[in-house]
């Protein structure tokens, strides 16, 4: 009779590891999946613009103009930014364009804001918009909502590069 109650519990102590196994792996999942999440949600954007600054170093400016969103002279967006105004500001007599390194991208509301290291042209913000993926100057210079956890993660990516990390009010 004394074996009878020997292995009282032992069940209890299996099931109570395998729930701490459980809920802790649930756990690094949803804080991967955040992770993976935060990295990669603006990615999208920050390619399209990579893909500006690399049209702009092969001279193809036609085809970077189309990423304003002007496919045609009478195009809608390209009311107000003619094709000679691009030229005034990524053309031939600009500034030349050496790098097109996206540093960083800030959700704002329907669009993102993405910072480039544009090589000889200096650090360049552009606006891309989500629905249409089309370029624009940045209507401001940081999102006004802010985000915290945004300026962590763009100060912790800005010191991986070697550069200076931006001020709170840039």
């Amino acid at each position: 009779m004394a074996g009878y109650l020997d292995n009282y519990g032992a069940g209890e102590e299996r099931r109570e590891k395998i729930i701490k196994w459980v809920v802790i792996s649930v756990l690094v999942i949803l804080a991967g999946g955040g992770l993976l999440y935060a990295a990669f949600k603006d990615y999208p954007e920050e390619h399209q613009v990579g893909r500006f600054f690399q049209l702009l170093q092969q001279q193809n400016y036609q085809a970077a103009y189309t990423l304003w969103g002007c496919t045609t002279p009478q195009a809608r967006a390209c009311r107000d930014y003619t094709f000679s105004d691009f030229m005034k500001d990524w053309g031939r007599d600009a500034t030349p364009v050496t790098n097109g390194d996206v540093l960083d991208g800030e959700s704002c509301g329907s669009g993102v804001i993405v910072d480039v290291d544009a090589g000889k042209a200096g650090d360049k913000k552009l606006w891309v918009e989500r629905s249409s993926h089309f370029l624009a100057f940045p209507p401001y210079d940081r999102c006004p909502q802010g985000n915290r956890l945004h300026d962590i993660w763009r100060d912790i990516r800005f010191k991986l590069h070697g550069r200076p990390v931006p001020s709170s009010g840039s």
